[in-house]
């Protein structure tokens, strides 16, 4: 499951729960799909003979609330049985999930309702306060709504004794986890069956998911291995759908051809929901702890270093995206900061993204923040590629919406900051996760998030009188090809430009060189590059600057600058007057007008606006005020 964003500035049309935590699942499907495919053979497991032997009970579980659920529910009905069905009530009401009108259907042909938390986080990565409102609230959620809810299903399977206590405490009677009895796809040690009643409700044993590698062989078989000494199967869905891709999906004609099946086998083989299995009295509900009050002021990320690690996982973060691609996270040592940062891995690109973002939870984890209020988010990173940040909100009971992204960020080897300032929060939002992302094969290491409401931000810190406002200003630091670190190329008109890094140097070890040919209109320049706040030099309306560089040409060059205005984009500012042609270094420089007003940063370098080659080094731009000599 995941969430889902776009790379660029597009609002996706649905957003799905986050992957984090699938562990004991979906690994296990992939392999098993890999294994045969490597192995050029077709697996099929014949059901046994029909055995009259010990009692055995099938439920049919269903996590989620999906609303292509329904498909299995029409079926259920149609042959006469119930399941159960794990709901996340913050995505009730939501597309591509089931309305509360739905579930009332379900309960009305005897289906059981049963509670899956709020937003579907991976509880052992929570805070206990969180995890309590998490399972707890989500009861309460769907009591409100009119339903008897005894029954819990850990999401991702993942719980601990921890998590077991709080479904206690929460008024559950039980609680389903995932992967412990014996299939073909994993624990070939495991048991057949759970035992009637389980040994411990609440964390009762169940197969792993039934996922697309699942035939009509292995959905029997899960059955008549039980027939052999009598217990329980749980028997755990997601998606039934004729059309649909995802790999937690079966056709609704293998579902249907099961309970066919299901219905013949003996009577002593018979389909009951989890309730009917467990049984046990409703419990009085319990409400989580309140989400204490956030500081109005200072950084809102919870865990912002990654310092913090649950299972491998910094605490208060999971791993989210969509589309088909192969992402792997990992903590590496050292971070930016502390002793860890994470690290994304994407492979096998084709669509959509991945991210590490606060956990989409109830506000024990994410940000709170206000409608209205803009924030000022940053991390630190290094990348491969570009990456950007993408960003969601919180409203009502727990609904997570994506709202918005920001521009992108260029790839980068050493750690750069990226920087952006939000929107105003929209009406009813109560909460905010923010992570950059990969859209395209690479690596991405982040550390060190911040997010402040403008209203209370610190002011940045203006940089001491002298201070060189330009970053890699030797262009030591290398970038993605041939672009040195937080540089780009800029240019317009008709004319072919060639760029790339050369080791004649005025200073150290790399320079950038221009070759311009063709040349009809137009020129063509090495610029800082133009992002939202973690390469171009920060500037300040009504100061001007004293910008510098040493060049060789053998031509005409002069200085180019821009401006970031107060909406954050790029504005044409000035040039220099000419400056003649030099075949042995030369410093070039110039000192600006006043910045306009609004105005937030500058980038600026020297052109080339005739064939020619241009070769740069050492950039500096400082404020006149306090600015070296020359």
């Amino acid at each position: 499951m995941s969430i889902s964003s776009p790379s660029t500035q597009e609002k996706p049309k649905q957003w799905t729960i986050p992957t984090a935590g699938a562990r004991r699942r979906r690994s296990r499907g992939i392999a098993a799909i890999a294994a045969i495919a490597m192995a050029g053979v077709a697996l099929v497991f014949a059901a046994p003979a029909a055995q009259a032997a010990n009692p055995t009970v099938v439920s049919l579980t269903f996590d989620d609330g999906n609303a292509d659920q329904l498909n299995a529910a029409q079926i259920m009905k149609a042959q006469g049985v119930a399941g159960t069905f794990f709901i996340v009530s913050g995505f009730t009401d939501n597309p591509g999930y089931m309305s509360q009108a739905d579930l009332h259907g379900l309960v009305a042909d005897g289906n059981e309702i049963g509670g899956h938390t709020v937003t579907h986080p991976d509880l052992i990565t929570l805070p206990a306060d969180e995890a309590k409102r998490q399972i707890c609230n989500d009861r309460v959620n769907l009591s409100n709504w009119g339903f008897s809810v005894t029954d819990f299903a850990y999401p991702f399977a993942s719980e601990n004794a921890a998590a077991e206590t709080i479904a206690q405490g929460c008024g559950y009677n039980s609680a389903r986890g995932l992967g412990d009895i014996k299939t073909r796809f994993s624990c070939p040690t495991c048991s057949l069956a759970e035992t009637m009643p389980p040994a411990n409700p609440y964390n009762t044993a169940a197969p792993d998911e039934v996922d697309s590698t699942w035939t009509l062989a292995d959905l029997q078989n899960s059955v008549t291995q039980a027939e052999a000494a009598g217990g329980w199967v749980q028997l755990t869905f997601h998606h039934i759908d004729a059309n649909s891709t995802d790999p937690l999906n079966i056709q609704p004609a293998l579902f249907e051809q099961f309970l066919v099946w299901l219905k013949a086998r003996p009577a002593t083989t018979t389909v009951k929901t989890v309730n009917q299995v467990i049984g046990g009295t409703v419990q009085p509900l319990v409400t989580g702890p309140a989400v204490p009050p956030q500081a109005p002021s200072g950084n809102l990320v919870q865990n912002p270093g990654l310092e913090t690690l649950v299972s491998g996982m910094p605490q208060c973060w999971f791993a989210g995206g969509y589309g088909t691609n192969t992402p792997t996270y990992s903590v590496v040592s050292p971070g930016r900061t502390g002793t860890v940062a994470e690290k994304l891995v994407m492979t096998g690109y084709v669509d959509g993204d991945a991210k590490l973002l606060p956990a989409l939870d109830l506000g024990g984890c994410s940000p709170t923040a206000t409608e209205g209020h803009q924030y000022n988010i940053g991390a630190w990173y290094t990348s491969t590629v570009p990456t950007q940040f993408t960003l969601y909100y919180r409203t009502g009971l727990g609904s997570w919406k994506y709202w918005t992204s920001s521009p992108w960020f260029a790839a980068a080897t050493s750690y750069q900051k990226a920087a952006w300032t939000t929107p105003a929060l929209p009406s009813g939002a109560n909460g905010i996760s923010f992570g950059l992302n990969l859209f395209s094969n690479g690596t991405l290491i982040t550390d060190d998030y911040e997010m402040f409401d403008t209203a209370t931000a610190p002011a940045p810190a203006p940089p001491a009188p002298g201070t060189n406002l330009v970053q890699n200003a030797g262009l030591e630091t290398a970038g993605i090809g041939w672009a040195p670190q937080c540089w780009q190329a800029g240019g317009y008109g008709t004319n072919s430009a060639a760029f790339s890094t050369v080791p004649a140097a005025h200073g150290g070890t790399t320079a950038a060189q221009l070759v311009v040919s063709g040349y009809t209109d137009g020129d063509a320049k090495l610029l800082q590059t133009m992002d939202s706040g973690s390469c171009a030099p920060p500037a300040i309306a009504g100061h001007s600057y004293s910008l510098r560089a040493w060049y060789t040409s053998t031509a005409p060059t002069q200085f180019t600058a821009y401006y970031r205005d107060a909406t954050g984009s790029w504005v044409y500012w000035t040039s220099s007057p000419w400056l003649a042609a030099s075949d042995t270094y030369t410093q070039a420089s110039f000192t600006t007008p006043v910045l306009p007003d609004g105005a937030t940063a500058v980038s600026f370098g020297l052109n080339l606006f005739s064939n020619g080659t241009l070769t740069t080094d050492d950039y500096a731009m400082y404020d006149t005020v306090g600015a070296p000599p020359l």
